[in-house]
């Protein structure tokens, strides 16, 4: 099996939630004691919230393209941006390194076309929702994305950096959220991308009255299959 190199912190919340779902997800495939051979790079957050806030990007993808060349002098035989928001600079991360940079907003597409649906609604961080870097590229793959309205995407931005980061989970938030939900499938959303890593700790498919698609969950079911099939192990499944 392949390393898989993770590219974290952004928030560790989340990047813990990929090394679980990394590890079971072999264990899983391959049985027994198997485990998932990665790298991990752990940025602090703080640094690239105030990067982001400032709108310095070109800052914030030199720190992680130095953080990828960091994971593939380790070993690593691919690379995984464990962030949506920060996928606006994957395109510079990819270009620091000679491994692939599994991105995941394709490996969120390919799942939503796997299902036949073709509108989705997304929830994300500010950036994610009205930036068209992500937006765009799921677009790429004939996919329309719907937003939530302004007062949405506020309560969404916010329960992401001042609770779901710190760890904190609230009912109340999540009541929230199912309101957002259920007004993008009034305005014709077919299902919910999850855009943020770390809201897949509030939402599950039982919040929503439509399929949602977890992308922290998809992008490291992604890099697994792809390290087991570069090793010659395809998906016993």
């Amino acid at each position: 099996m392949q390393t898989i190199g993770l590219i974290g912190g952004m928030s560790w919340e989340s990047t813990a939630a990929y090394y679980r779902l990394l590890n079971e997800l072999t264990r899983e495939r391959l049985g027994g004691l198997h485990s998932a051979p990665c790298v991990l790079y752990s940025v602090d957050f703080a640094r690239i919230e105030r990067l982001q806030t400032a709108g310095r990007w070109d800052e914030a993808g030199e720190l992680l393209a130095e953080a990828a060349v960091a994971v593939q002098a380790a070993g690593a035989d691919m690379v995984l941006l464990c962030t949506n928001t920060m996928h606006k600079v994957a395109d510079r991360v990819a270009a620091a390194v000679r491994i692939p940079l599994v991105h995941l907003a394709d490996t969120t597409a390919a799942a939503v076309r796997a299902q036949g649906l073709r509108r989705v609604g997304l929830l994300g961080t500010a950036f994610t929702m009205e930036q068209d870097f992500y937006r765009d590229r799921l677009a790429s793959h004939g996919i329309q994305v719907l937003v939530p309205d302004a007062k949405g995407r506020r309560r969404v931005h916010e329960v992401i950096y001042d609770e779901l980061c710190l760890g904190v989970v609230r009912e109340e938030s999540r009541r929230d959220y199912q309101a957002v939900i259920a007004d993008l499938v009034t305005a014709g959303a077919e299902a919910v991308v999850l855009g943020c890593t770390e809201i897949e700790l509030l939402i599950g498919a039982d919040d929503s009255p439509v399929p949602v698609f977890p992308t922290t969950f998809l992008h490291a079911e992604a890099a697994v299959t792809r390290a087991l099939e570069a090793a010659g192990k395809p998906d016993p499944r």
